[in-house]
């Protein structure tokens, strides 16, 4: 039986990426995201209070974000979360840093930094996209309904 493919609807180019090729439900900020002050990293809640996604779970989304914010305590909360099962399938990002892409690679997440276009002008919460490292891509599969 052959399966059918759905065809790719849109494609981003990202500058740099590592990690696993990954598919699944995107959710899109406006703000930046630190894994120390704005993440409950007992429930894999979005928890800063005013935060654009305060309430929203991180756990096997692929989060979009124009800045990473913080840095030291990337590299262990990552991983922590990641072992406590409520981590995202990827980090995109606009800009971030080495030790936020430290953290990321230490935990197996995706993450990439960079892209064109802007996806947060063109993807939006719901939709399923893949993230492809290694090709350095971002492809919307499907549009949320």
């Amino acid at each position: 039986m052959n399966a059918t493919v759905k065809p790719v609807l849109l494609t981003i180019a990202v500058d740099r990426a590592a990690g696993p090729v990954v598919e699944g439900e995107a959710v899109i900020s406006t703000e930046g995201f630190s894994p120390r002050y704005d993440l409950d990293r007992w429930t894999g809640v979005i928890s800063k209070p005013g935060h654009k996604l305060e309430g929203v779970s991180i756990r096997d989304k692929i989060l979009f974000f124009p800045t990473a914010k913080g840095g030291i305590a990337a590299g262990w909360a990552f991983h922590d979360i990641k072992g406590k099962g409520i981590a995202p399938k990827a980090f995109v990002f606009g800009v971030t840093n080495p030790v936020m892409v430290q953290g990321a690679i230490f935990a197996d997440i995706a993450i990439t930094e960079g892209w064109s276009p802007d996806p947060l002008a063109v993807i939006r919460t719901g939709d399923r996209v893949r993230v492809d490292p290694a090709r350095r891509v971002i492809e919307l599969l499907e549009r949320a309904p």
